[in-house]
């Protein structure tokens, strides 16, 4: 059993490499219709208060040299709602590589009636780490497999826009526009030229009323990146009592899933998600699990709905 992980984890690490990357780089996410901020700067703000939001993903359980993903996001209004701030430190490690994420997200919000056009950047540091010589390749000598990156920090820089009111979203972003190679000697550019690429994202979700206690959220996800198909994620989200949110979502021809969370005071939530892969994955992972806590404080803005429901 042993031997068929390491056989698999040596397999995805060269997919990793390969030249053409067919798949996404950056992390993603199964409750991104309330992870925002880590993929728009634009979503700046919208809390109309404090909102400090923590998340961890594992995933493909089971899996060895399996992708996990921690990040930590906040961000508020400031100056009569018009600008807006706030801060996103992420953590994606999958196999023997480990990146770091320090960013600051700024955004600058037009009021319109009861809607918002907001323009967002965001701006600060990734930091690179690979333990390649920790591994056993294949062929020995594979130069990739001789040496470690230890410390490798690049400027990173991204943007977005969002159009949005308490009831509905749309928006467009890439939170990470500049290139970032892997190795930093000219005997590896073969394997810089597939660094880190600019993903873009094109997300959208509505609130429908269904009843005086119910509500209906359809969300979607649509990421697109230089060398790999373009993917998209689905979901249909229910609110009861405006407390606890059950929903279902289909990542195309990769995984479905189910999501649920919980406003246990109006301040506070807890969710959580389970992925089941859709691909030959499904015979050697458990599927992805996702655990999310929010916390909002400050005083609320006239008018703001509690929950937000998004």
């Amino acid at each position: 059993m042993k031997t068929q992980a390491k056989r698999w984890k040596g397999t995805a690490l060269a997919l990793f490499l390969g030249t053409s990357l067919f798949a996404q780089q950056d992390p993603q996410f199964t409750q991104y219709m309330f992870n925002l901020l880590a993929i728009n700067p634009a979503y700046a703000g919208s809390a109309e208060r404090v909102s400090l939001k923590g998340l961890t993903r594992h995933q493909w359980v089971g899996f060895s040299g399996a992708p996990t993903t921690q990040t930590l996001t906040i961000h508020a209004p400031v100056l009569h709602e018009t600008l807006a701030v706030g801060g996103t430190i992420m953590r994606d490690s999958h196999g023997p590589i480990t990146q770091y994420t320090f960013m600051a997200d700024v955004a600058y919000r037009i009021l319109m009636g009861d809607k918002k056009l907001a323009f967002g950047l965001k701006g600060g540091m990734n930091l690179f780490q690979g333990e390649f010589a920790s591994l056993t390749p294949q062929t020995q000598g594979d130069q990739v497999f001789q040496q470690n990156v230890s410390q490798k920090m690049d400027p990173q820089f991204g943007f977005g826009v969002m159009y949005y009111s308490d009831r509905f979203y749309l928006g467009l972003s890439s939170p990470k526009i500049l290139r970032t190679d892997f190795f930093k000697t000219d005997s590896l550019a073969k394997f810089s030229e597939t660094g880190q690429r600019a993903h873009y994202f094109l997300s959208g979700g509505y609130v429908f009323n269904m009843g005086i206690y119910h509500k209906f959220k359809p969300t979607f996800l649509v990421k697109a990146v230089s060398g790999a198909p373009i993917s998209f994620d689905l979901s249909a989200n229910f609110l009861f009592y405006e407390k606890f949110w059950l929903g279902a979502m289909y990542r195309h021809q990769d995984a479905v899933g189910l999501l649920a969370q919980y406003y246990i005071t109006n301040n506070f939530t807890a969710g959580y998600s389970y992925d089941y892969p859709l691909s030959i994955l499904r015979n050697y992972s458990g599927g992805s699990h996702e655990i999310m806590l929010g916390y909002a404080f400050g005083k609320k803005l006239k008018g703001i709905r509690s929950p937000r429901y998004f």
